[in-house]
């Protein structure tokens, strides 16, 4: 079948060995080191007596001979003797399993001389030298990541010991180069590389950029050399649409470099359909999948393969096409996003060349090559910079349309906000797997580099996620109209926060790239290979590369956690390898309180299991080591848990309007999943206004019709555009959520408009602004009547402070419905300036359009009675004023409330304010160890994260699991951690006195104090079985002293 074959091309090679190994010289080596570099070695090349009937056949008939399918994958090109040497030839494959694991092989294709001695022809002995031939073999190196460049250079080693071998020596010699390849340990995620000799190079493996980043070891500036920007563009729009697409070229290494590239432009975005970069001409059948996928194969082939629907892409001409017309029909990226991307990209310095004008020509090849090493990482940090950036424009945005709670992505709100002329791409883009799989990554609030670069680059004023509806604010609707209206992150309404008196707001809308800086690299070392490869000497190698390790640790300060942290890792690998597993455990165990987010959980796993029962009463022996298995063994309990209670963290949904009657808990999900609104008892009062009069239930055709009002009166109000003269009457930030009919009015004719700091008249005729009146500054509302001829007309009386007359409207049947909109607007008005918390305005704001859409809703003569219900603030004034002490109302400046992004009210466990000049923060723990960042001088939320159960440059947070966690403070993440206590850890104090060194305390349950050092986090000293009335630390340091 065409698509197994698609997904298992490593099956395919594996038989095209077999097949080649009774008729060819075939030798695998597997690697010893499961985590090494090494994989598999294979060589292929024609055996001996195959070659003396070549060769015969080659002298009778003075014929070129050709058997192609000798080497299948590795000798593309087949069997094919020459006269004379030709040039090594390096291409490069990605074999992909049934699972979707990937591996990775670089090949050579290179020539040996093959000398025929004492051949006879008619009766006569041919000179050797006249029937010297030159014929090919393949040898492919296979690691389970992509490290080409490493890769490659190890071939160019290995081809410099086997040119002068003799052939009794070429096996020998491929066993050693196998076996030296097994040893090499592979680097641990961050700033450590690791490098290796093996004559005349340095080989250096990189290591990846954080534990979800993919190795990155080839030029990623090549597809910018092959295509246009605009081009290289087209390329990406088809592949986050999943199309069919075919890549050529004439250069086999050339289709699998700019296609591995490609892909690595769309990180964190994962290709999830049939990948294979190179098709040998034994496969171009796999073209007729009906699937998606990416493949590649020869320029020769193109005339061939142009017959079938794909998309067609001509690396060596930088031209892209469809097989049936010369341009492709597809939806191009979001305008914003691509010229944005085009004109960093113009930016780019991509000829190495220009870099060496101001330097003298280099005599060492090594030094060299580290020179050219340093500049390609340099570019390809830029070039995965401005990739990124592309992504995050596409995708910003996207965590504001799921649900986590329920696991649920609004795909028709999503794409409601995007630009009509963006609504195409993005309808095709949301059905492919490469967004689920981002969806599903983003609802499991997985912590990559698009969520870093989304939380730096969102501006400052959309961060406090008030629940109110999205609106943009009118300074950017009227400027711009709203269907030219282009930042997704604008369309986020200004937080109705800023309107407080008390609170900052920035006036710099744009957005600005914040990027971290890079650390330095350290390049570790390994010794050089031992000459015998037996089994003692393999160990003292090893011996040797834990000690070079220790004497790294030792020399490396304790500030340099994240790089103690790369050797402690190394050190452990080493000592899993030489089996000194306690040693193993010990480094690892290390990592707590270096850097966590390395943690090798399952070979920790499988180390602890693999225990024997000496060893393992040696390792309960050692407080730390005891603590590490215990922990173990409870990690894996709670994994059990978890897949006995079927969580399931794989699973999107999309918002679907029930088809069914829901009784209070199905309806409450429901809304939930839609976004109009979290709060559950907003939800419950939302219940109860649905069903004045009814059963106790809301039926499907019921909430179809509040949903669509709701998101037809937020259309709506984004269709109003405001002149310049009404402009400059209102704040920047005002959002128009509710606008009347035209009405009659005590200032004119013309339609109310209701904004979340006050009511104004946008008269008729030639659009004029009259003020109406300001929410705080209200002093009645009510119902009323106005004469019209002989009838007398509903209208809304409102007085102001400060304004002898009051204000009248015509609203006619609309007047009930204001006067709660409004009397709600008021009520929470008043009560946010007592409080000083700036969401009782918003939850108001949320009633208030409730309101509205249950009237239209319901269309009844209970209507406005259900509608009642959601005047939740006019009613706590009625019955209960929430009057705040004077002595309170007098020390307060602000309110915020740390559970407004959940579905419930959470207890607040931990406050902490953190000074700065610049970032002033308040850090907030609730229960079930979630943690909010506030900035201090807007109260805005910048961060959240999320810790367990549980130099200014860390927070440190005691935890009911014992664990106390450390959260770096320029990060924003949880990567170390310390284990020592056993119980509930209670306090936490620090002793910053500036003329001694640097301590903290700690205290837990079980009546434990602990002194650490802050800078090597290590104990200094510990007071146990202390029995403390209140465990509090400060009255442990008194106690201490």
């Amino acid at each position: 079948m065409i698509l197994a074959k698609l997904n298992s091309n490593d099956v395919l090679f594996n038989e095209c060995v077999c097949v080649c190994f009774w008729q060819c010289v075939c030798l695998v080596v597997m690697a010893e080191l499961p985590s090494g570099l090494l994989e598999a070695c294979v060589v292929v090349g024609a055996p001996s007596d195959k070659l003396r009937d070549i060769h015969q056949v080659r002298i009778d008939t003075d014929q070129e001979y050709t058997v192609n399918k000798l080497f299948g994958f590795l000798c593309l090109g087949g069997l094919q003797l020459a006269n004379e040497q030709k040039e090594d030839n390096y291409h490069f494959l990605v074999f992909t399993d049934l699972f979707g694991n990937r591996t990775h092989g670089v090949v050579v294709q290179c020539y040996r001389a093959s000398c025929q001695e004492g051949v006879v022809q008619n009766g006569h002995r041919w000179n050797s030298t006249k029937s010297r031939l030159y014929t090919p073999f393949a040898l492919c190196i296979i690691s389970k990541f992509p490290y080409y460049n490493a890769l490659r250079d190890c071939l160019s080693c290995l081809l410099v010991q086997l040119r002068p071998a003799r052939q009794a020596d070429f096996e020998e010699t491929i066993k050693e180069f196998s076996a030296k390849l097994s040893l090499v340990p592979l680097p641990p995620p961050g700033q450590l590389h690791v490098s290796f000799s093996l004559r005349p190079l340095q080989v250096v493996l990189p290591s990846r950029e954080d534990q979800d980043s993919p190795v990155i070891d080839i030029d990623l500036h090549l597809p910018f050399l092959c295509f246009t920007h605009t081009t290289l563009l087209q390329v990406l729009s088809c592949l986050l649409q999943e199309q069919r697409l075919v890549f050529f070229s004439s250069d086999w290494a050339r289709l699998t470099l700019v296609a591995e590239s490609l892909l690595l432009y769309l990180q964190p975005l994962s290709w999830q359909q049939p990948y294979v970069p190179v098709l040998a001409r034994g496969m171009l059948d796999f073209l007729m999948a009906p699937t998606a996928f990416l493949m590649g194969c020869h320029i020769s082939h193109f005339e061939e393969v142009a017959t079938e629907d794909l998309i067609l892409v001509n690396v060596d001409d930088g031209i892209i096409q469809s097989s049936c017309s010369e341009s492709i029909d597809l939806p191009a990226i979001p305008l914003a996003a691509a010229e944005s991307f085009i004109s960093r990209a113009e930016c780019l310095q991509l000829h190495y060349d220009l870099e060496l004008c101001h330097l003298g020509v280099g005599t060492d090849a090594n030094a060299l090559r580290s020179q050219r090493r340093d500049w390609q990482r340099r570019l390809n940090s830029q070039i995965q910079n401005i990739a990124l950036e592309l992504v995050v424009n596409i995708f910003r945005g996207v965590q504001d349309f799921l649900n986590h709670e329920h696991r649920v992505f609004n795909s028709e709100e999503f794409l409601r906000m995007r630009e009509p002329a963006d609504q195409l791409f993005y309808k095709k883009v949301l059905e492919t797997h490469i967004f689920h799989s981002f969806l599903r990554d983003r609802l499991n609030r997985k912590w990559d580099t698009f969520s870093r670069m989304e939380q730096n680059t969102r501006n400052h004023v959309h961060r406090y996620d008030a629940e109110i509806p999205r609106r943009p604010p009118m300074s950017e609707l009227s400027r711009t109209g709203y269907s030219s209206y282009t930042s997704p992150d604008n369309r986020l309404s200004k937080r109705l926060g800023a309107s407080l008196p008390n609170l900052e707001q920035p006036s710099n809308d744009t957005i600005t790239v914040i990027r971290s800086p890079k650390k330095a690299v350290k390049i570790f070392r390994i010794p050089e290979f031992p000459p015998p490869l037996a089994y003692h000497y393999v160990q003292n190698y090893y011996s040797d590369m834990a000690a070079s390790l220790g004497k790294a640790i030792n020399a490396t300060p304790p500030d340099e956690s994240t790089l103690l942290a790369r050797y402690h890792y190394l050190r452990g690998l080493v000592n899993t390898v030489s089996n000194r597993r306690l040693d193993a455990l010990e480094d690892f165990q290390s990592l707590y309180k270096t850097d966590s987010d390395i943690f090798p959980s399952q070979m920790v796993k499988s180390l602890v299991d693999s225990l024997p029962d000496v060893e393992r009463l040696q390792a309960d022996r050692r407080p730390e080591l005891k603590r590490l298995i215990s922990r173990v063994k409870r990690d894996q309990e709670l994994e059990r848990a978890s897949h006995g209670n079927g969580h399931e963290e794989d699973a999107v949904k999309r918002f679907q309007l029930p088809k069914k009657f829901m009784q209070l808990e199905e309806f409450v999900k429901c809304v939930q999943e839609s976004g109009i609104v979290k709060d559950q008892g907003t939800i419950h009062r939302l219940f109860d206004a649905l069903t004045v009069g009814h059963q106790k239930q809301v039926g499907p055709d019921l909430f179809r019709v509040f949903y669509t009002i709701w998101k037809e009166t937020e259309a709506e109000a984004q269709e109003v555009c405001l002149p310049a003269s009404v402009l400059e009457h209102i704040e920047t930030t005002e959002c128009v959520f509710k606008l009347s009919s035209s009405v009659k009015t005590s200032r004119g004719v013309g339609k109310i408009a209701m904004t979340q700091r006050r009511l104004f008249l946008l008269t008729d005729g030639r659009p004029g602004y009259v003020e109406v009146a300001q929410y705080r500054d209200l002093e009645e509302v009510k119902v009323s009547s106005a004469p019209f001829l002989l009838l007398r007309i509903p209208s809304l009386k409102l007085r102001v402070r400060g304004r002898k007359e009051a204000f009248e409207a015509n609203l006619k049947t609309e007047t009930e419905l204001w006067n709660l909109m409004v009397k709600e607007m008021w009520a929470g008005r008043n009560i946010a300036d007592q409080h000083k918390d700036p969401q009782y305005m918003q939850q108001a704001l949320t009633n208030a359009l409730l309101m509205d859409a249950v009237v239209g809703s319901l269309q009844s003569n209970k209507a406005i009675y259900a509608a009642s219900k959601l005047a939740h603030f006019d009613r706590i004034k009625m019955e209960v004023p929430m009057m705040v002490p004077k002595t309170t109302a007098e020390t307060l400046k602000h309110k915020i409330n740390p559970s407004l992004e959940l579905a419930a009210p959470q207890a607040v466990d931990v406050l902490l304010y953190t000074p700065g000049k610049t970032h002033r923060q308040l850090w907030v723990s609730v229960s079930g160890g979630k943690v909010m960042v506030f900035d201090a001088s807007s109260w805005s939320l910048t961060h959240t994260c999320h810790v367990g159960n549980a130099r200014l440059d860390q927070v440190w947070m005691g935890s009911e699991d014992s664990v106390i966690y450390i959260i770096s403070m320029v990060a924003m993440v949880c990567n170390r951690q310390l284990t020592e206590h056993r119980a509930e850890v209670t306090g936490l104090a620090l002793d910053a006195d500036k003329y001694s060194q640097k301590v903290a305390y700690s205290c837990s349950a079980e009546g434990s104090i602990m002194v650490w050092d802050v800078s090597t986090l290590q104990v200094s000293l510990q007071y146990l079985h202390i029995v403390l009335a209140d465990s509090t630390v400060q009255k442990s340091r008194n106690a201490i002293k």
